[in-house]
């Protein structure tokens, strides 16, 4: 509702950038298109109010599954969102993966050599994953694609021969993963950063606890201490913080696919907002809203998985 209200707030609509649009390319003065302008804006519904266009398109959701037409493409949202979501969601699942995976692992290896060269470079790593725009990285790696080695797998998926193919095989898989290592990269770079360090700080807070210090007096092995008291312990914020970061599979790789030209949902949500698609905007909004719950479900049932406590505190209030 909010994300539909912003969307509406900002002046002008579709019908005024189709007019600006139409201008620039015919020479046609305003009130020329006028006339026009108004029969398009009634027809697509946008000589209502706010709330009455919120709620025929909220309704037409939740009735007939039915998200509206796009007025750019003139198709529906779900066709023109179909066709990027599946490969949207494919990247974005390998790269939260990959990304918190990597991070728990450098976390881990930085808090267990506190100080020594391993820290230091792991630290640096995740310092640079924060700090330096996933933009500026893939400009570079485009750089080099494409002026240095002259690279033919810019700007798509697939090659030409593997596009129109249904199946996968193992040679298309190949091909694919020629095209978008430079996102998968970019991606899990900058999605380890902030958990490297989540999980280093976690774990050293962890390590100086009491029952660390009685498991080791125990005569507990250094492994058995690590990986069976510390870091499930140490893995708390984490998982809590993975809730939040479900999001990210829509709009984490939005700068990097504009970049390298990669058919995603990143760049259809800025040429929707340039063009005042509305519809559009606002479905993947919502898609972003649903996962941002669902991510959240998914931490709390980690959650209760990992640490028995949760569970019998869960059990206790029901």
């Amino acid at each position: 509702m909010v994300s539909f209200a912003i969307i509406l707030a900002v002046p002008g609509d579709f019908v005024d950038t189709w007019i600006a649009n139409t201008s620039a390319q015919t020479g046609k003065s305003y009130d020329e298109l006028l006339p026009q302008a108004q029969v398009m804006r009634e027809r697509l519904g946008l000589d209502q109010s706010m709330v009455m266009q919120y709620w025929s398109w909220l309704k037409n959701i939740v009735f007939a599954g039915d998200f509206g037409m796009s007025f750019e493409q003139n198709r529906p949202v779900l066709d023109v969102i179909g066709t990027r979501l599946p490969r949207t969601l494919l990247l974005a699942v390998i790269t939260l993966m990959l990304g918190q995976t990597i991070g728990v692992l450098l976390g881990i290896y930085a808090a267990t050599n506190q100080y020594k060269l391993g820290d230091n470079i792991a630290t640096l790593i995740a310092f640079l994953g924060i700090v330096v725009p996933k933009f500026v990285i893939s400009l570079v790696i485009l750089y080099f694609l494409a002026i240095v080695w002259h690279s033919p797998y810019i700007g798509a998926l697939n090659s030409a021969e593997y596009i129109l193919q249904d199946h996968w095989s193992f040679a298309k898989f190949i091909d694919f993963l020629k095209h978008v290592w430079p996102v998968l990269f970019v991606s899990v770079w900058a999605g380890q950063a902030y958990t490297t360090r989540m999980m280093r700080g976690n774990l050293l807070d962890v390590m100086n606890m009491q029952y660390i210090e009685t498991a080791r007096a125990k005569g507990l092995s250094r492994r058995k201490v690590l990986f069976k008291h510390a870091v499930p312990n140490a893995l708390h914020p984490v998982i809590m913080n993975l809730g939040s970061r479900f999001d990210y599979m829509i709009k984490g790789e939005i700068e990097i696919a504009i970049v390298l030209g990669i058919p995603t949902l990143g760049p259809l949500i800025l040429s929707s907002v340039a063009d005042r698609d509305m519809y559009v905007v606002s479905a993947i909004f919502m898609m972003v809203a649903i996962l941002l719950v669902v991510g959240n479900l998914f931490a709390d049932v980690l959650l209760a998985l990992l640490d028995p406590r949760v569970r019998r505190a869960t059990l206790t209030r029901a």
